[in-house]
């Protein structure tokens, strides 16, 4: 049966656009089109739809308000769109506080030039945010000493992608301010949003949390955003290189990248843990820390938005340790 998906935008022409897009896709059919966020909170009682696409800025009521009404009142998996404005990226990230999955940049351009790939980014984001999937166990991780990462970690790498803001919060939280470690996120995220992102982690984290800048040297209890739209990479003297995003990788920033850089400069001294996200980024930049002897764990699927990334790593044999969400952050702080 096809996925139904509720359009809510108060410009006619994204109506359209989304509705033509969506209507080319036989596995997504559109039940319902609102113009506002009250709209969207009644039409979501009304017709029960499996995903919503958000607009974040509208009359009578806007999406951030929407998504939080229909998150306490019908649950229901949101795609949030946005303007790649500083503004656009702080909503948005209010928008996924309050419950929304996932998040599309908002471009007129790319909509009004019938784009194939924003059809096909559009389709797949839906499809992953929706799936229900039944996996096979993951063989439980052997056992890691707690005074083994006392003695050997010299860096915690944390890296994410859809679901990963909330993640990366939840973790962060339970770290104390003297966390002797220093940290470097990877989260994927466009160019102008993790400049925000850092500032809201930050302001929420007893660690220090900044968006990273090339030449920037590791510190004890300081966290590291990787910036959108470029990939972060360390080099064997402890610092940040910031290098252009190469358009042939998919993913800027890359866990990938910036877990192999690690390997290569810290050797058997670090911890990666790869949280929530589709995909399998992170499973090569994994397979070279262990082969370095660092360590890696990832988060369990009951706990992931999705959990393509964490169960790439475990699958192929990666994962030193398999843990909930609630329990990464309390476990880095015992152990570390």
């Amino acid at each position: 049966m096809p996925i139904n998906v509720l359009v809510v935008d108060d410009s006619p022409f994204f109506q359209r656009r989304l509705r033509e897009m969506l209507d080319e896709c036989a596995d997504l059919n559109v039940v319902g089109v609102a113009a506002n966020g009250r709209e969207a909170v009644a039409m979501t009682k009304n017709l029960r739809p499996d995903v919503i696409t958000m607009d974040y800025e509208m009359p009578v009521m806007d999406g951030v308000s929407a998504v939080r009404q229909i998150m306490a009142e019908q649950p229901t998996p949101i795609l949030m769109f946005s303007s790649l404005t500083y503004e656009g990226a702080r909503i948005t990230l209010d928008a996924l506080d309050a419950g929304a999955v996932d998040f599309l940049t908002k471009d007129f351009a790319e909509a009004s030039a019938h784009a194939p790939t924003l059809k096909q980014t559009l389709h797949d984001r839906i499809m992953t945010i929706c799936a229900r999937q039944v996996r096979a166990p993951v063989a439980p991780a052997r056992a890691i000493q707690p005074a083994l990462l006392r003695d050997r970690v010299k860096l915690l790498l944390l890296g994410a992608s859809t679901g990963g803001p909330v993640a990366l919060s939840e973790v962060l939280a339970q770290l104390p301010e003297n966390f002797p470690l220093p940290i470097v996120l990877v989260q994927h995220m466009p160019e102008n949003f993790t400049r925000p992102f850092a500032e809201r982690l930050d302001a929420t984290a007893r660690v220090r949390v900044r968006e990273a800048q090339d030449g920037d040297i590791l510190v004890a209890g300081t966290a590291l955003l990787a910036p959108g739209g470029k990939q972060l990479m360390l080099d064997r003297l402890g610092r940040v290189r910031i290098l252009p995003g190469d358009e042939r990788v998919n993913y800027r920033p890359s866990l990938d990248i910036t877990f192999g850089s690690a390997a290569n400069a810290f050797a058997d001294q670090v911890l990666a843990v790869v949280l929530t996200g589709m995909g399998s980024d992170g499973c090569e930049g994994a397979r070279l820390i262990k082969q370095n002897g660092g360590f890696v764990w990832s988060q369990d699927q009951a706990s992931c938005v999705v959990d393509g990334m964490p169960m790439a790593v475990a699958r192929a044999g990666l994962t030193d340790r398999v843990l909930s969400l609630s329990d990464i952050g309390a476990t880095l702080a015992r152990e570390l």
